[in-house]
């Protein structure tokens, strides 16, 4: 192996791992996780309603995902990556015991996937553009949230 070899490799893993951290941060239900592995610029496409850009944006959509799923866990199932790219491929699950966007809690475990593509410089998070089944989470939930 030669050392752009082992460069490489390295760029890799330290991404693959900045990326995997992100997800934990739900998992582990510790926003301040991100801080570490997302670029002070950090662009999530597109932003949640009422969501600020930047890492401090994703902090409270993590803890509002925390109180409406307790037990909430993201699986990374597949990723697919290159030098300052990693797409992923995970399901969100958990048990809706918080009001989750105005939806009173119904004690149903849900699960739905995402998508998302990520660029990363300097082993953080420069980019996200991402697709939430919400779709097949309200099916699950038997409701919508409420227009207004």
């Amino acid at each position: 192996m030669t050392i752009a070899t082992t460069d490489l490799s390295q760029q890799l893993r330290a991404e693959l791992i900045a990326v995997q951290t992100l997800y934990r941060a739900f998992s582990e239900q510790n926003p301040d996780l991100v801080d570490a592995v997302l670029a002070p610029d950090w662009d999530d496409i597109p932003l949640a309603p009422g969501q600020e850009p930047g890492p401090a944006g994703i902090k409270p959509i993590l803890r509002m995902l925390a109180a409406a799923l307790p037990d909430v866990q993201i699986t990374i199932h597949d990723t697919v990556q290159q030098p300052g790219k990693v797409a992923v491929r995970a399901e969100i699950s958990g048990t809706h015991l918080g009001e989750l966007f105005g939806i009173a809690p119904t004690g149903k475990k849900v699960s739905f996937r995402l998508h998302e593509f990520h660029t990363l410089a300097d082993g953080l998070v420069t980019t996200t553009w991402h697709m939430e089944d919400w779709f097949g989470l309200f099916l699950q939930l038997g409701q919508f949230p409420p227009q207004g």
